[in-house]
């Protein structure tokens, strides 16, 4: 079992399927709104949706209009489930708060590392941790279950 601690951007607990991108995410030209899905052309989660999925991640890029394209992934109901990200910006945290959603930042090991897309995880994000409950059919190997 891998836990991973880290500080309480906004409380909650979710448990669902990750969805990890190893580059920053941009809000605006970044992802469409109406479908949480990813569209800049250069990213590797091009034509991904993150929808229902905790979104494992850097960052935010970008300009300030971040936070408020993710309030209207909330309002259109096309949110992540959750967020973890490395690096706390005002663009991200703000981004986390006005999409209510259960998000930690700072963690005591790279979540982006550790955590792989398709893993199932539980974040509390209240109590400032997340599980790896588990690991995604491609990580089921002897030595991963061991981390």
């Amino acid at each position: 079992m891998t836990i991973l601690h880290g500080r309480t951007i906004v409380p909650g607990v979710v448990e669902g399927e990750a969805l990890v991108s190893h580059e920053t995410i941009s809000g605006w030209g970044g992802i469409d709104p109406a479908t949480g899905t990813i569209i800049e052309r250069r990213h590797e989660l091009h034509g991904v949706c993150f929808t229902g999925k905790i979104l494992v991640f850097p960052g935010a890029k970008g300009s300030s209009g971040w936070s408020g394209f993710f309030q209207s992934t909330r309002l259109l109901g096309t949110a992540p489930l959750g967020m973890i990200f490395t690096v706390v910006t005002t663009k991200v945290a703000l981004g986390a708060v006005v999409t209510r959603v259960p998000a930690l930042s700072d963690f005591d090991r790279d979540p982006v590392e550790l955590i792989h897309t398709g893993d199932r995880l539980r974040l509390d994000a209240g109590q400032g941790f997340v599980e790896i409950v588990e690991r995604a059919a491609a990580q089921r190997t002897p030595s991963a279950l061991r981390t």
